[in-house]
């Protein structure tokens, strides 16, 4: 069979056929990234003396909790952290079923002149990070804004690229990326998928 002739494997199916999502990264792999983005803060902001890390809902919450918690070890401080909800801010919320909103959370000192990391699991289009940067010009004035992600699948639509990031995960637009948390949902793992409507394997194909 030449290469022609071969059947094609949609994007995000497993080389043996099955469609089932297939995990990219495991529990220990999202520790070590999430180790590594934490030195790279504290080195980047020189000690992280004025860092206040913002999660974005839902899951970028989980993620600034867990690197509050390695910069605490690593510096032997208590290293603030929050959570902000920038479902008012997206500019395609029309476009998108309707969700309940979350919670915003500041530590009571508030954002000014604060290095604010904001903490996300996947960077895609970038939309929802422009979103938090408008939630953040209601809140406060920060002296600069970071943007710390697990995974940066690529397919930006807008200019936003992320200071750290715990793995660039090539993917195509008929691919889904989830990332699962052992607070949200009882494991860690990155998961690679088809996205909701890829065609399936053709049967038979191997």
């Amino acid at each position: 069979m030449n290469a022609a002739s071969r059947p094609v494997r949609p994007a995000g199916a497993r080389a043996d056929g099955d469609p089932r999502p297939k995990a990219v990264l495991e529990g220990p792999d999202i520790r070590r990234a999430l180790t590594r983005i934490a030195h790279e803060i504290l080195e980047r902001t020189k000690g992280g003396h004025d860092v206040l890390l913002l999660g974005i809902q839902t899951r970028g919450v989980t993620l600034a909790e867990r690197l509050a918690g390695l910069l605490h070890d690593v510096e032997g401080r208590p290293v603030p952290w929050g959570s902000l909800d920038v479902t008012m801010y997206r500019d395609d919320l029309r476009m998108r079923p309707a969700r309940a909103l979350g919670r915003t959370e500041l530590p009571s000192d508030g954002i000014d002149d604060r290095v604010v990391v904001l903490v996300d699991d996947v960077l895609f289009s970038g939309r929802t990070v422009r979103a938090a940067l408008d939630a953040l010009n209601d809140l406060g004035r920060p002296r600069a804004v970071q943007l710390a992600v697990l995974v940066d699948r690529g397919h930006r639509e807008l200019p936003i690229r992320a200071d750290y990031v715990g793995k660039n995960l090539p993917t195509s637009m008929r691919e889904n990326v989830k990332v699962l948390l052992a607070e949200n949902d009882g494991r860690d793992a990155v998961l690679l998928g088809p996205a909701a409507g890829a065609p399936a394997p053709a049967e038979g194909a191997k």
